[in-house]
């Protein structure tokens, strides 16, 4: 929907990992239609995030919670229960890259606040939010997978692998009337911060912006 059209008031779309890269561009889009919730670590990217969303003639509420803290996002969704009764719509792109290291040398530290993430967290959330989709209809949920070189990437490749070996799960178990629908979406690389740190150096003039994707990704959903 263009800038300035009028927003679907009934249920808001939830942005996790909402603070830039993806995620904020993500909300932006889905802001032209929905109020959106913006759930990430960093307050001042969530602040710049919804001075952008009033400034484009939409609306947000900012929740500055580690997704990871299994309390925060209890909290979260049953206030979007009380206030709203439901969810239209749920990106998720929070994201904790490893260092990049051999495979033989990975630091167990590391290793576990990459699965605490990508994984736990992820596994922790659907159960969390599907019931706020089912109260909305069905709703959509939104999952971005990408791929990273073989190379000093394991704990992040193993990882991602998780996630989406459980996202297609729902995916194929989502199939009954009222059931969310499950996206699994693959993104062009883009110039963010995590993708600097796997390919130090590149030309970032030939990548696409995380607004040029997140256009892409979800026009054909009708977002």
């Amino acid at each position: 929907m263009a800038l300035g059209a009028a927003m679907d008031q009934t249920y808001p779309a939830l942005v996790t990992g909402a603070s830039r890269g993806l995620g904020a561009a993500i909300a932006k889009r889905l802001a032209h239609r929905f109020h959106v919730v913006a759930v990430a670590r960093t307050q001042g990217g969530l602040e710049e995030l919804d001075d952008a969303i009033q400034q484009a003639g939409g609306q947000a509420t900012l929740a500055p919670m580690d997704v990871t803290d299994a309390g925060a996002m209890q909290h979260l969704c049953r206030s979007i229960h009380d206030r709203w009764g439901g969810l239209a719509v749920w990106a998720h792109t929070a994201i904790t890259p490893p260092p990049l290291t051999p495979a033989d040398m990975v630091s167990e530290k590391d290793m576990a606040s990459a699965l605490k993430t990508n994984v736990t967290a992820l596994a922790r959330l659907i159960p969390y939010v599907s019931p706020l989709l089912r109260a909305a209809g069905g709703g959509d949920a939104l999952f971005f997978d990408d791929e990273k070189p073989a190379k000093f990437a394991g704990p992040y490749n193993a990882t991602k692998a998780a996630q989406r070996a459980l996202v297609q799960a729902w995916q194929a178990e989502s199939t009954a009337d009222g059931a969310p629908r499950i996206h699994l979406l693959r993104p062009e690389p883009m110039p963010t911060a995590i993708r600097a740190r796997f390919h130090p150096g590149e030309d970032k003039s030939r990548l696409a912006t995380p607004m040029q994707e997140a256009e892409r990704l979800l026009e054909p959903l009708g977002f």
